[in-house]
């Protein structure tokens, strides 16, 4: 092709197909980038020793006993994942309805953040205090009637935050959901003397039907009785999450987590442009699975969406993803280096 052509007096003489045309190019433009630095990996705990029990639901993920995890925290370490985010499957005779193992100092989830601190002191971990692991019925808090009661339930959190304080988590990460409950932990922490303990927020966790996988993984599947919707937030309003965000960081959140994530992008962009907080998004079980569960089938390449979703978070402006694919991201990067 020699000179102006009809494309040219179109378009103004400008291509966009310029900075496209080699991998060089390509690269040097590329506005996002995934590294190791932006994962956080959510990992299932369970009691005994030497327990390694793969999630049916979620090909590649496992419920570890303590020590299996504390191997796999030491490799996700190595691989550079900043933190890990952990969730104990306790025992049924542990369960009760209004979860009161978690204040149990000696609990699942302490010990595993006790003996994550102690072996792999570089990594950071992040628990939950929602109560769904803890109660007989599967709710993220205590159930009166047919009630989840709001204030007895920050009452419980608050506490059983402090004593995860106590066990060596680096951050709170409270997603049950009730109205309160951010000012209701930092206030605890604070008088606990746990000032430099940071509070991740499920800001904007929607009555979603991407969980089903997670259930199975902590054991709640089967529990739950009825549905979760007087608490998460409708999965058509936007405008709502907003106001929850908001509420949280009046209350005292360090970070913010959309949940779930890829369905939600838009309130991922959302909320980072409206507060100065940085954002995270959950890459929930659902969406795992059925990436995994297609890649299985053959009908795509399930290296390449992984990379694209994670992408996507960091388009949308997310900080970080909690996502079960991290260990996967993180050694696909460390071969790339």
């Amino acid at each position: 092709m020699t000179g102006r052509t009809i494309v040219d007096d179109i378009t103004g003489s400008r291509r966009m197909r310029r900075n496209r045309k080699a991998d060089w190019t390509r690269r040097l433009v590329q506005e996002n980038r995934l590294t190791a630095d932006d994962l956080i990996w959510p990992v299932f705990v369970v009691p005994g020793t030497n327990v390694v029990d793969p999630v049916a639901a979620m090909p590649g993920v496992n419920r570890m006993s303590v020590d299996k995890l504390v191997e796999a925290a030491k490799e996700a370490a190595d691989l550079g994942i900043p933190a890990l985010a952990t969730f104990p499957n306790i025992e049924m005779s542990l369960r009760d309805e209004t979860g009161s193992h978690c204040l149990a100092a000696d609990n699942l989830i302490n010990e595993a953040t006790r003996a994550i601190k102690k072996a792999v002191p570089n990594i950071g971990v992040i628990t939950d205090v929602a109560l769904d692991p803890f109660t007989s019925h599967g709710h993220d808090g205590v159930l009166r009637g047919d009630v989840i009661v709001n204030d007895e339930t920050v009452e419980l959190v608050a506490r059983a935050a402090v004593i995860q304080a106590d066990a060596g988590s680096d951050i709170i990460s409270p997603s049950e959901m009730m109205d309160g409950r951010v000012g209701a932990i930092r206030r605890a922490l604070d008088e606990a003397g746990h000032q430099n303990v940071g509070i991740m927020s499920y800001a904007t966790k929607f009555a979603s039907a991407f969980y089903g996988p997670y259930r199975d993984a902590i054991g709640t599947g089967g529990l739950l009785k009825g549905d979760k919707k007087t608490y998460y937030i409708d999965p058509a309003n936007g405008t709502e999450a907003m106001r929850d965000a908001a509420l949280d960081v009046e209350e005292g959140a360090d970070m913010l987590m959309v949940k779930p994530g890829l369905p939600y992008l838009d309130i991922c962009w959302r909320m980072k442009e409206a507060f100065s907080l940085p954002v995270f998004a959950y890459q929930v079980s659902g969406e795992y699975s059925q990436i995994k569960a297609a890649a299985m089938n053959g009908w795509i390449d399930g290296e390449r969406v992984m990379l694209e979703t994670l992408l996507a978070f960091k388009r949308a402006g997310c900080d970080g993803v909690l996502t079960y694919f991290a260990m996967d991201v993180a050694r696909h990067l460390a071969k790339k280096a």
